[in-house]
């Protein structure tokens, strides 16, 4: 039986294992970060960690190469923690638990943290070999990637002197990203009033959905858990008055869970209605997400929203646009212009509801920015527009796109797709501080990522590990 310790190409998964015994969620990346240095260090390469934990290590250009320009491998330590239901894991002490099935490995019911941990594999299987050609190296990984992109925001070109990065942080083989959308996130506060009123409720819970990636897989319109709880509380809403709801984890994660309770009136007339809406809601969905489930069960209520909150906070959830909204004009389908209605939690005596935005357009997302805040306003909300981050534009003059494409090309006798992604990538922020540096994204073939069904391509591994050495060695 295979596991990650026979599986090839061995010096890029060795260190995949090591990473992923490191706990690394977003926000807890000191381990990952110190893992590092410790690595440069034993080696002894040139390493520089800042106050956010990102890390620069350097390797000298191996004989022939001292005079090519220095290459920037770059990718993020931070993963998206997403686990199962039923699920004991604990992403704070516990390390990743990885299967090997066929041509995948996955891990034990949780995200894998292919995304980012495949680009520090690649990296430091590079910088511990004494075999492989290439100029010199400057190993950049970040931070807080998948909140804020914190890392890339604080960094200045110090310790950088690369004049072509490769970005590994792409998910589709033989696919080379050359632009990328920016974004903002919304986070919109209901202060919440509540009253003492006991009686008999209901929970009603949403959940079953693939959720996913909402850069890359909001054009696949899977079903929204937030927006479609909101849907059945606006079906039934002459009926019950809210007492709580929640959904969502993450601002950059589609929804796959919501919940709300509920205090009702008529009880058995309520579960009628959600049960008349949940038929229609699952044959509309039975497409993108056929197991969607459905539930409502009696519990005991003793406190609920003022009328008017309930109101709001229900009109709120119906009028905000939620999916793709423009389509990108210059590429045949891509995304240009979409939001999330990503997170609502009960927090300190409000709720809060965080919607993330991406466009390739400043004027596009301004509009929709604006469009949340006028319903926020109008349903007595407060809004708040933070966590910008800026698009990368395509170059037409990028010589390592095609340096790239012809080698991938001569390699694997097939054609490269060389487009834009609907989703932020550091490559966005770190060209603003390394302007003439040349950029290129590209990664292995990585599936169903912020989820716990994120499974990675053995063999695409493999490839692009071939692929990304005969690139360095190209580079004269």
């Amino acid at each position: 039986m295979s596991t990650i310790h026979t599986i090839e190409p061995q010096r890029v998964f060795h260190w995949f294992y090591e990473i992923n015994r490191v706990p690394r969620c977003s926000g807890n990346e000191k381990g990952i970060s110190d893992f590092l240095v410790n690595f440069a260090k034993e080696r002894n390469l040139e390493v520089y960690q800042d106050e956010i934990y990102n890390v620069i290590i350097k390797k000298p250009a191996t004989p022939g190469y001292e005079n090519a320009p220095a290459v920037i491998i770059q990718g993020h330590s931070d993963m998206v923690c997403v686990k199962g239901e039923g699920s004991a894991h604990n992403f704070d002490s516990d390390p990743i638990e990885m299967i090997v099935e066929g041509d995948f490995l996955r891990a034990n019911n949780t995200t894998l943290g292919g995304d980012n941990g495949i680009a520090i594999a690649y990296g430091l299987a590079i910088l511990d070999s004494d075999d492989l050609k290439h100029p010199a190296i400057e190993l950049l990984i970040t931070t807080n990637e998948e909140t804020a992109m914190d890392g890339a925001m604080a960094l200045s070109n110090e310790h950088l002197s690369g004049k072509i990065l490769l970005n590994i942080d792409a998910e589709e083989e033989g696919v080379f990203l050359v632009s990328c959308a920016g974004g903002a996130n919304q986070t919109v506060t209901f202060p919440l009033k509540k009253e003492k009123k006991s009686g008999k409720g209901l929970e009603i819970r949403v959940s079953g959905l693939k959720g996913g990636h909402s850069g890359m897989e909001i054009v696949k319109q899977r079903g929204n858990a937030i927006k479609l709880l909101a849907r059945i509380l606006d079906h039934c809403r002459s009926k019950i008055t809210l007492s709580q709801i929640s959904g969502g984890t993450k601002h950059n994660a589609i929804p796959n869970e919501a919940k709300a309770v509920v205090l009702a009136e008529d009880l058995n007339g309520t579960v009628g209605l959600i049960e008349v809406i949940a038929k229609e809601l699952k044959e509309e969905y039975r497409v993108e997400d056929g197991g969607l489930t459905i539930t409502a069960r009696e519990v005991d209520v003793d406190e609920i929203y003022d009328k008017q909150l309930s109101e709001d906070v229900i009109d709120f959830l119906m009028m905000t646009p939620d999916g793709v909204q423009y389509m990108s004009k210059d590429i045949d389908g891509l995304v240009q212009t979409s939001l999330n209605n990503a997170v609502a939690e009960e927090k300190e005596g409000q709720l809060i509801i965080t919607i993330s935005h991406r466009s390739s357009s400043s004027s596009s997302l301004r509009e929709l920015l604006n469009r949340v805040a006028l319903i926020a306003k109008r349903t007595n909300a407060i809004v708040q527009e933070n966590s910008f981050y800026p698009a990368w534009e395509y170059d037409e003059k990028s010589e390592i796109r095609k340096k790239a494409v012809r080698v991938y090309e001569e390699m694997f006798k097939k054609k490269v797709i060389v487009t834009a992604i609907h989703a932020g990538l550091e490559c966005g922020v770190l060209k603003k501080i390394l302007p003439n540096t040349d950029m290129i994204s590209f990664g292995p073939n990585m599936y169903e990522v912020h989820t716990e069904k994120e499974h990675l391509s053995i063999s695409s591994v493999e490839r692009v590990w071939r692929f990304l050495v005969r690139l360095l060695e190209e580079i004269k």
